[in-house]
């Protein structure tokens, strides 16, 4: 396998032997180069001794030699900086594209390095590194949580980059989608994200100073008043909207998006919309009062939503129930920070060159209690527990970007576990 002779490379696994050509020159890995995940060759600016004579360039590995005449290399100009071809069966000797050959080094793979990585990558058992993770080094798994916690940020900014673009530059607008997101918290939040997509934002400005109104789009668009229902506020609603979707030419979505099973009725749709727009009332410059904010209570103070009078003792159109605040708990308003505001506040420092706002993102996941769900509640019985959000991240980007994909050759605890004896 063509990524494990990388690994072995990369991490200067060698057997103990001396290592040669295939001509007999000593070879001396002093830096085995920049590991390269783009087009060219496999690591560039490698150090490499060969016959005593220093060389710098890049190296190219392949399971087979003969593989660098099937991948093409001996007719491509790029792999002609390559100063030493690494393969496990040398059955070719191979050339750059002028017909000069490259010297070439047999590698094999450590049988224990081997029988590691089939190990780890046959197995369905979650974690599969789990027989290491109580040996490690706490500094050493410290330093890759901190690597894994921003490689999180990283992806989630890439996608704030998208639906910015999306709003055609206004943050403000991609906030709220964000937000509204996460108000699915999980079970819904394709459906919210599809929903607030399809918010006019320009147009509920105009009509911002009412909560009714805003209900009514927000209701109305979620396709929540298409039914006949024999209530008085529901029918109001159903009457402004309908004024409203004329005026703007509004577009309905399909109401059979919204999910229902296994929900408590405090997360019912109905109820997180009730929020949401009782949110967009309240705050006119939501993203504005997030990134001001400087602690945690602050945040919480801004994103502390209720309900109008009628959401009180209503948990949907149908039938009234025992009168509830409905406000945002905790353990809700926490999850918005982690998947909202510390988001847009790494997102936002980069756009704006702010250093102090990505520090407070970073700031804010480490005051935060960590998430406790199924992947949290993995890691902790195998030794790793999240003593804060910032932690409860890393592990998510952990199990999901290595563990699920099987990375096991990209991550430091994988790394760990194919080098014990």
């Amino acid at each position: 396998m063509e990524q494990l002779i990388q690994y072995v490379w990369r991490h200067k696994l060698f057997p103990l032997q001396e290592l040669r050509t295939t001509a007999g020159q000593a070879v001396e890995v002093i830096d085995p180069g920049l590991y390269n995940t783009h087009a060219g060759p496999d690591f560039f600016n490698a150090k490499v001794k060969i016959g005593g004579t220093l060389w710098v360039g890049n190296v190219e590995v392949h399971t087979r030699a003969s593989d660098w005449y099937r991948h093409g290399h001996d007719k491509d100009k790029a792999y002609d900086s390559v100063i030493l071809h690494v393969a496990e069966v040398v059955d070719a000797e191979v050339s750059r594209s002028a017909g000069e050959p490259i010297p070439q080094l047999q590698l094999a793979c450590p049988e224990r390095i081997r029988h590691h990585f089939d190990e780890l990558s046959q197995s369905d058992r979650y974690p599969r590194c789990k027989a290491v993770v109580r040996l490690l080094p706490r500094l050493m798994l410290h330093s890759w949580m901190s690597a894994l916690q921003t490689e999180r940020l990283g992806q989630k900014m890439e996608q704030v980059k998208k639906r910015l673009a999306a709003c055609n530059g206004n943050w403000e607008d991609a906030f709220f989608v964000t937000l509204a997101r996460n108000f699915g918290f999980g079970l819904n939040g394709d459906a919210f994200e599809a929903w607030a997509e399809q918010v006019p934002f320009r147009a509920v400005d105009k009509h911002r100073d009412s909560l009714l109104q805003i209900e009514a789009f927000f209701f109305g668009q979620a396709g929540l008043l298409e039914e006949d229902i024999d209530d008085g506020y529901y029918r109001r609603l159903q009457k402004e909207f309908d004024f409203l979707k004329h005026k703007f030419d509004l577009r309905v979505m399909d109401a059979s998006r919204w999910k229902f099973l296994r929900s408590r009725p405090g997360n019912f749709p109905h109820v997180r919309i009730a929020q949401l727009a009782f949110l967009y009332y309240q705050e006119r410059w939501l993203l504005s009062r997030v990134t001001e904010a400087e602690t945690v209570k602050q945040v919480k103070d801004v994103l502390r939503s209720r309900v109008s009078e009628y959401w009180e003792t209503h948990y949907h159109f149908y039938n009234a129930s025992p009168w509830r605040t409905k406000s945002l708990s905790e353990f809700s308003l926490n999850l918005l920070i982690i998947n909202t505001v510390v988001t847009f506040l790494y997102a936002y420092g980069h756009f704006k060159g702010d250093e102090r706002m990505c520090e407070r993102a970073a700031a804010f996941l480490e005051e935060l209690k960590p998430e406790d769900n199924y992947i949290t509640r993995m890691w902790a019985q195998v030794g790793l527990k999240a003593e804060n959000a910032a932690d409860s991240q890393a592990l998510i980007q952990l199990k999901k970007e290595y563990c699920d994909l099987k990375k096991c050759l990209h991550c430091r605890i994988g790394y760990e576990y194919l080098k014990r004896v």
